[in-house]
């Protein structure tokens, strides 16, 4: 599975095997794999296009859609959330083995964790593979959500829909536009598998946040 994006109609870098014996029998160089015509792509085949560049992950620019971020004072950013009209998507991405994908493993886990907290998850048949379904109980309520799962080389961007695009994916419109044009720097530093891989604001915005809200020895008297 490696290099494989878990999504209907199979895997989108995997070679077909019988046609990799054949180049792997004769020592002949593969040739470079042409650039998807979707993402999330890793970082060294996406074509170029405007995006936010938040480290490992750059976002691209969707008209109606806007980013939020939350971030430490140092400009770490702990989440990312796509917003349009009354759908969500947050964003996560993570190491994963040079090997396989790991989405199988996360979703069932996700889905254990659900079932503990009293909440059933169903898993159904998506645009990237298998997806799982659920509705939880907040402090607001009801609250259904879709969790998706894209296995990439050696990472896993894990995307959670809310509102009304966990429930109708034809609503998602804009924000799976976002999730097209999504483009992953892995980076080549060895990190264990699911590790969230670093994401960081970048430095204008940082320089921002920071002017806005001092530190509180910053702060002036």
């Amino acid at each position: 599975m490696i290099f494989s994006r878990k999504r209907a109609g199979g895997a989108r870098h995997a070679r077909d095997e019988r046609t990799a014996e054949v180049l792997d029998s004769y020592d002949v160089e593969e040739s470079s794999p042409e650039t998807p015509s979707r993402g999330p792509y890793d970082v060294s085949e996406a074509p170029d296009m405007p995006r936010l560049d938040l480290g490992s992950l750059q976002i691209p620019a969707v008209p109606e859609v806007e980013v939020r971020v939350q971030a430490d004072p140092q400009g770490v950013i702990q989440q990312v959330v796509l917003v349009h009209g009354e759908s969500a998507l947050q964003l996560g991405v993570f190491a994963a083995p040079r090997s396989e994908g790991i989405w199988d493993e996360v979703r069932e886990e996700i889905r254990q964790s659900l079932f503990n907290d009293g909440a059933a998850a169903n898993e159904v048949d998506g645009e990237y593979g298998t997806e799982l379904r659920a509705r939880v109980r907040t402090p607001d309520g009801l609250t259904d959500l879709r969790f998706i799962g894209i296995d990439g080389p050696r990472w896993m961007v894990r995307g959670v829909y809310q509102g009304a695009a966990a429930t109708d994916p034809t609503v998602a419109g804009p924000l799976a536009a976002c999730l097209d044009g999504l483009v992953v720097d892995r980076g080549h530093e060895a990190k264990p598998v699911r590790e969230p891989l670093p994401l960081r604001l970048p430095r204008e915005m940082a320089e921002q946040a920071t002017e806005e809200n001092p530190a509180p020895g910053q702060r002036e008297a």
